[in-house]
């Protein structure tokens, strides 16, 4: 029986070495921008997309993969004799998984063999819930198997995310949970995670506070057990190595992975942004 294949989108911002070694297929979301449109996935790196979002009077917009996407990634791995588990984007943030869901749909007697899971996540969540779903493919267990497997793997993960304002999720509509932290409160440092939606966990008033929280975030979590831990940043490359360091102190292991956020979730949450996360490396393996 042929590997199941395991299909994401380009939100989970796992680095893209690990991508390509674990042979883990992306179907890529867009980002508008500076009168050009862009396949996350084909930008080389994302200094420039940053600096014009720093400097740029209209927010950039982002848009989800269409249903022919879907199709271009899912029908070749049908083809080659493989079911497929496509893990994707929080539904409650984008319509990523519902596209996914319309294209198994248009594969007839061969959609029983796509099976599309909502992360309930993003970025690091996301990532995690597909390295978990990797690991219990590369056992050669069965699609459903695979599919269990991840979903055990997002309840034992968490995420906090610190970041240094809320003006772009308010720019970008993207706040609704945290409606009651505006005006004034543009000025705190808000503290979120992702169940679904962009949900409030609390505010400090300083970056020095912010960055606390997230080490005291990863000692909690080491205490729970959860010992396979990662850090993401948005062009806070000398905080998250600080970051890095403060968590390797707690764990004394190097983290599952390190990497930077890209444009389509950065449009919403702005430069600055610090994430924290964990789960037991027994859903890795």
């Amino acid at each position: 029986m042929a590997p199941v294949a395991i299909v994401t989108d380009t939100c989970h911002y796992l680095p893209r070495q690990l991508v390509a070694a674990r042979g883990i297929h992306e179907v890529s979301l867009y980002v508008h921008w500076d009168g050009r449109e862009d396949r996350e996935a084909e930008l080389p790196d994302f200094d420039g997309y940053y600096a014009h979002l720093a400097t740029t009077g209209s927010l950039p917009t982002t848009s989800q993969p269409s249903i022919g996407d879907f199709l271009a990634v899912y029908e070749p791995l049908l083809d080659e004799g493989r079911d497929v588990v496509s893990i994707h984007l929080a539904g409650g943030m984008s319509g990523t998984v519902q596209a996914a869901e319309q294209a198994r749909e248009q594969l007839g007697e061969r959609a029983a063999r796509v099976h599309v899971l909502d992360s309930a996540s993003a970025c690091g969540g996301e990532g995690l819930m597909v390295l978990a779903a990797h690991a219990a493919a590369a056992r050669g267990t069965t699609a459903e198997e695979v599919v269990e497997h991840a979903r055990a793997a997002r309840e034992a993960l968490k995420m906090w995310f610190a970041i240094d304002t809320l003006e772009y999720l308010r720019r970008g509509g993207r706040i609704a949970a945290a409606q009651a932290w505006l005006g004034s409160a543009l000025r705190i440092k808000p503290i979120l995670t992702v169940e679904s939606e962009i949900t409030p966990i609390e505010r400090v008033r300083t970056s020095g506070r912010a960055f606390e929280r997230m080490v005291e975030y990863l000692r909690t979590r080491h205490d729970d057990g959860a010992d396979g831990w990662v850090v993401q940043h948005i062009q806070a490359p000398q905080e998250c190595a600080r970051l890095v360091e403060r968590g390797r102190e707690i764990y004394g292991t190097d983290p599952v992975f390190v990497s930077e956020i890209g444009p389509v979730i950065g449009t919403h949450v702005g430069p600055g942004l610090l994430g924290v996360g964990a789960l037991p490396l027994s859903h890795l393996s």
